[in-house]
């Protein structure tokens, strides 16, 4: 027996020594870093642990936290063995029986009860009710008192019958109205029973939800081993989906400073399930859900596919064996059709290259992102309503100028050409444009193309006119040979209202063709810059101010005369 009760103290100490210890900490967001989707969200707590392994446990963690993304870092002598995210369910806290509970349980039997009875008492009335009710309708109804019979005969029938109906009346009304006051009554009671049992149950319901289990527990369990009391600090980190934003500019030009004001702003939203309050912000143009892997290509086969319209069941089959053993080839290298891909004609007879390609997709690999952190504190809701943050606010330096097409239209418009906007780490997003402090419009910032400089369209300017006319008497129409020629001519006359000096561009074009039996000539156009491949002219020049310049182009078409040529 001793023996035996010396193992049990043994088992027991060495499973006290084995049991590992939970411990629920606090912890509150120190910051969030926002990506364009998704945001990573950092959290800060303070843990004390005893000697052994301790379970410190962080609630209050979002439902929307991709659970691959988590992060932990201790300070302090602590071994991190292990982290995970998981949903915890509480138990229902068991209802006790004395108190409260139990008196309230009491009190609506009671109140039952006195319903139940209250239910015969007023059924006591109503019966008597009905059967004065019953009675004064016979008497009404009497043949002695409607007249009837032999009554009619007699006065003195008539009056001992008059005087029993009037005493039986209101004998049997002073009794029904004591009984329909007392049902009233007894009504009015019973209706406040009824109210008080539905508080009673009302008060009986709150108290079960209060005790039934609450919904799951967003929860991070991390598990340190201490070979002492430490205490210290913990840091989490973790992705979370239902959050982003969105980029959106403002700018504000000035020609006379040479400068547009550049306002990068972010707007915010998160619903995640958790509030920020009062946080750090950081934002950045990196896409964590964006696939990261390079492409790979794979070899590109081709072979021959030949169709065929079978007229007999031997050609046929002969042709089945042909695209069967096409097939295999096709397996044997990985190149399988994708479903649903259309079948190509079938050609009699014709003989067509068929070029086979994995389907694979090319993904964009975007390693290179910028951050913006943000040094005010914000709080935003977890209702997904958009947050309006400044990111950067920026001077940049623009070359204004006026540029016009008086083919298309005769205004001429101001542009403002940034460079170097790829130092700014921008993403495309609409503007809002503001010119010397009104509103122009809005155009759309795409700092991903190729070129190196972006032009902004700042809007008319009506102190500049333009006009192009066609120069009837220098177009001419010949025939040389066997070659019609047209001669288009063209003058451009730009005049400036304007006091000071501008930049201006004037673009004109000439016809292209891709026809070598079509042939085009610019024979004048004011020492322009032609592009041969576009047929676009460009003169570039200073215009003085309350200053005048003219421009001609003309242009010959040669062709065969017996052609007839659109232009």
């Amino acid at each position: 027996m001793k023996k035996l009760l010396t193992l049990i103290c043994i088992i027991l100490v060495t499973a006290n020594a084995n049991a590992i210890d939970d411990k629920i900490v606090k912890s509150k967001i120190s910051k969030v870093t926002v990506f364009s989707q998704g945001a990573q969200v950092y959290r800060h707590a303070s843990y004390s642990v005893s000697k052994g392994v301790t379970q410190v446990i962080i609630e209050g963690i979002s439902p929307r936290i991709d659970a691959n993304s988590l992060q932990v870092l201790a300070s302090g002598k602590v071994i991190i063995l292990d982290s995970k995210y998981s949903l915890y369910y509480p138990e229902p806290e068991k209802v006790k029986l004395e108190g409260l509970p139990l008196k309230i349980r009491r009190n609506i039997g009671l109140v039952e009860d006195s319903i139940l009875g209250m239910d015969y008492e007023i059924l006591t009335y109503q019966d008597e009710i009905d059967v004065l009710v019953a009675t004064k309708n016979i008497l009404a109804n009497n043949g002695a008192i409607r007249g009837q019979g032999k009554v009619n005969d007699s006065i003195q029938l008539l009056q001992h019958a008059i005087d029993y109906y009037t005493v039986k009346m209101m004998e049997i009304n002073k009794k029904l109205q004591v009984l329909n006051r007392k049902k009233y009554r007894g009504v009015k009671k019973r209706t406040g029973m009824k109210r008080r049992l539905v508080d009673l149950k009302n008060y009986q319901n709150n108290a079960d939800l209060a005790n039934k289990p609450k919904g799951p527990s967003h929860r991070i369990t991390i598990t340190l081993k201490s070979d002492e009391t430490v205490n210290g600090k913990i840091d989490v980190s973790y992705l979370v989906s239902n959050a982003g934003w969105t980029p959106l500019y403002d700018l504000r030009s000035d020609i006379n400073s040479g400068k547009v004001n550049l306002n990068y702003k972010a707007q915010v939203y998160q619903n995640t399930g958790i509030d920020w309050s009062d946080i750090r912000l950081t934002i950045s143009t990196n896409n964590p859900y964006q696939n990261k892997t390079k492409p790979e290509l794979h070899p590109w086969y081709v072979d021959f596919y030949r169709h065929a319209n079978y007229t007999n069941r031997e050609s046929y089959d002969q042709g089945s064996k042909d695209k069967n053993k096409l097939q295999k080839r096709a397996d044997a290298y990985g190149l399988t059709k994708p479903a649903g891909s259309p079948e190509p004609a079938a050609v009699e007879d014709e003989e067509t290259i068929v070029l086979f390609s994995s389907n694979f997709t090319q993904v964009i690999d975007h390693v290179i992102s910028a951050e913006f952190r943000i040094d005010l504190p914000y709080s935003i809701e977890s209702n997904g309503q958009k947050h309006m943050v400044l990111v950067k606010n920026v001077d940049i330096n623009a070359n204004f100028k006026y540029y016009t097409a008086p083919k298309y239209d005769k205004a001429v418009y101001l542009v403002a050409q940034l460079y170097k906007l790829d130092e700014l780490q921008l993403v495309p997003a609409k503007a809002n444009i503001f010119f010397d402090g009104s509103y122009i419009g809005e155009t759309y910032l795409d700092p991903t193309t190729m070129d190196d400089t972006l032009n902004i369209s700042l809007g008319k300017d009506p102190n500049i006119i333009v006009k192009r006319a066609l120069l009837k008497h220098e177009c001419k129409d010949k025939v040389i040979g066997t070659k019609m020629e047209k001669t288009y001519a063209y003058a451009i006359e730009v005049k400036s209202l304007k006091s000071s000096s501008i930049e201006l561009i004037v673009q004109d074009q000439i016809p292209v063709t891709q026809n070598a039996d079509i042939e085009i000539e610019a024979t004048e156009f004011s020492k322009g810059k032609l592009d041969e491949r576009t047929g676009i002219i460009e003169w570039s020049f200073t215009l003085k101010g309350k200053g005048k310049k003219d421009l001609e182009l003309k242009y010959k078409v040669k062709f065969d005369k017996d052609q007839n040529v659109v232009i």
